[in-house]
């Protein structure tokens, strides 16, 4: 009796190139997609009002004074030691070893808390905004004081994507001549009042040895804040 031979079966997936010059070019073309992701980034900051070259200065300033903390107060709290990661909202914060100080220290995050209100600032101004910023502004504080959750040992935390969402949901509903502008200026200013400012009551109980405002828990929701406004100018 004669036996078949199995088929074999010619598969349609395969790398048509060697290893070493297929990762070579997949490099050459994530290189591209980011030049263009940048360059659309420029377009969208130029239509907000502002140039390419403060552009890149702006997003180095706020992601390298993310780690900058310049403390500006010192409050009676029971600290535990603690060294374990704390998730929330499906971001992982790492917290450090506590001291038992007994104090909580309050300190401002510069690439939170002081670079992008300069640019909502020079926004305002430069825009003209005024009643539009006004409301953007105080119904995102709202829905940030709303959903924002006290965590201890880290501070105030807030979902990053609903500060950015947001604002720039209530911006579209507003219209007007500048819709990024108030999207920026009030989801900034939206996230750092909510979260940050209505909530220093609730600090001594977070048993926490530092409370950055715009800092852990509020620099991501403040940062795509940005990433949704330059969106905005990009489609209009």
């Amino acid at each position: 009796m004669t036996r078949k031979r199995p088929r074999r079966r010619t598969s349609l997936l395969y790398m048509p190139l060697g290893t070493a010059f297929f990762l070579i070019l997949a490099a050459a073309g994530l290189l591209t997609v980011g030049l263009l992701v940048l360059d659309a980034l420029s377009y969208a900051y130029r239509r907000i009002g502002i140039s390419a070259g403060w552009m890149a200065l702006i997003l180095a300033a706020a992601l390298l004074g993310s780690l900058i903390n310049i403390p500006v107060a010192r409050l009676r709290a029971e600290i535990h030691e603690t060294s374990t990661p704390v998730t929330v909202f499906g971001v992982t914060y790492r917290v450090p070893l506590v001291v038992r100080t007994g104090r909580t220290t309050i300190a401002v995050n510069v690439g939170g808390a002081i670079v992008p209100p300069s640019v909502a600032i020079y926004l305002i101004c430069h825009d003209h905004l005024r009643v539009s910023a006004l409301l953007a502004t105080l119904a995102v504080i709202a829905i940030v004081f709303t959903v924002a959750r006290p965590v201890p040992g880290v501070g105030i935390v807030t979902p990053a994507l609903v500060p950015a969402a947001s604002a720039a949901l209530i911006a579209v509903g507003l219209g007007g001549h500048a819709i990024a502008a108030v999207a920026y200026v009030a989801g900034t200013f939206g996230t750092l009042v909510g979260a940050d400012v209505l909530n220093l009551p609730r600090i001594r109980s977070l048993r926490a040895s530092v409370v950055s405002i715009g800092g852990a828990g509020t620099f991501d929701g403040v940062f795509f804040t940005g990433l949704a406004a330059v969106l905005l100018a990009s489609l209009r």
